[in-house]
This record gives structure tokens, sequence and C-alpha cells, in this order.
């Protein structure tokens, strides 16, 4: 894949229709190239604010062909989170809501972008929508942004955890309290088990 990312980085120019093609092939590679397109001119800061609307659209367009985790993690912090970081984030609860893993896991994963401008609220607003997902892929991401979400706020953290811990899935709870002292990590656990 590192093969992938440095050729996807040389062609990072691609317009939006030509990538689309990409997106349309049945190779995972080739999509994964695709995605690592999206995602290297977003992150440019000599992206215009044009190009940005077009990736985002052709994303949200094209979700069908973004259809494994690594897809997703790839190109939805930046060409999702990045696009939406000074708009309204009205298309990440839709996503959140939607019947396809792939694109639940986008709308917790995009909220990334805003964690790293230190803003939470909608990684702990969008993990409320998920907290029951029942696929594992979805319950990953949404644990794993939750724990990175409780670098910047701690206590909101908790406050999640107070909530939803005793009856969220396992598998969110682990990555959520990853980062905790021993000792809290005993607590929410024990709470799992109580409840």
């Amino acid at each position: 894949m590192g093969q992938v990312f440095a050729l996807a980085k040389e062609l990072m120019d691609m317009p939006p229709e030509e990538i689309e093609k990409l997106l349309e092939s049945p190779i995972h590679k080739v999509r994964a190239g695709a995605v690592s397109i999206m995602d290297w001119q977003a992150r440019s800061k000599k992206t215009p604010e044009k190009r940005r609307k077009e990736l985002f659209d052709l994303y949200l367009k094209r979700h069908d062909r973004i259809d494994d985790w690594d897809l997703v993690d790839r190109s939805a912090p930046y060409v999702l989170g990045g696009y939406l970081s000074d708009k309204p984030r009205d298309i990440l609860y839709k996503l959140a809501r939607s019947k396809s893993p792939w694109e639940r896991r986008s709308a917790i994963t995009a909220t990334y972008y805003f964690i790293r401008q230190g803003d939470v609220e909608d990684t702990f607003k969008i993990a409320e929508l998920l907290v029951y997902d029942p696929h594992d892929l979805v319950q990953k991401a949404v644990g794993g942004w939750v724990r990175e979400a409780g670098k910047r706020d701690l206590q909101k953290l908790l406050g999640f955890l107070d909530q939803y811990a005793a009856t969220m899935p396992r598998t969110i709870l682990r990555y959520a309290i990853e980062h905790l002292d021993k000792k809290q990590k005993e607590h929410y656990m024990g709470l799992k088990k109580a409840g």
C-alpha cells in the first residue's frame, strides 16, 4: 500500500472525473489509490475551495465504491471533515443513520479533522447515535474516535462512558478506555459486567 500512497501523491492533481473512473474499478488497490488522491488534494493548502467541494461531492456520490474500512479511514477525515470544518455538519448525522456500515463509519471518522482542531462536540454526538451499532468495524471507529476526543476533553469522555459503558458493545468500550489509567479502566469494565 505504501507504493499506492506514493503513486497517489504523484498523481494528486488528477481531476475528480478521472478519480471517479478509478473508484469504479473492481480492484481494491485502485480504489485505495483513488481515495488517496482525494485525500492528498484535500490536505493540500493549495487546493481551491471549488475543488474541495468537488471532492466532497464525489465522496458522497460514490460512497458505494468507498466500501471498506481502510478506504473510509484514508479519506473521510480530510475529504469530508476538512471540507465541513467551517460549514454545517448535518450530512454527517445523515450518514450516521445510513443502512451502510461504511457511511456510518465515515460519519464518525470524518470528525477526526474536528478533533485535531480541538472541537469534540460532533464526535460525541455522532458516537451517541452509533453507540449500539451492530457492525464491529463501526464499533471500533466509535471507540477509537471517542478515545481520541477524550484526549482533548477527558470530562466529555468520562461523561460518555458514565452514560453508556454498562450497555455499549464491549468493542467500543475497550477502544474508548484504552488510554485511561488502570483504575478507571477497571471501573468502566466493571460497569459493563454489572450492566
